[in-house]
């Protein structure tokens, strides 16, 4: 019984450092493509005419 609870805990702590893992390289990923496309509209700026 103790093995069987022992082998749900690892797998447990398992599958929730690997979707941390995948967060944070999802949130990085974001941030580097919110930050390029803010760059892109900062250097067209001056190209807008109203």
């Amino acid at each position: 019984m103790e093995e069987k609870t022992y082998k749900l805990m690892n797998a447990t702590g398992a599958a929730g450092i690997s979707i941390g893992v995948v967060t944070i390289i999802l949130g990085i990923a974001a941030g580097v493509i919110l930050i390029i496309g803010g760059a892109k509209l900062l250097a067209g700026k001056s190209k807008i005419l109203f």
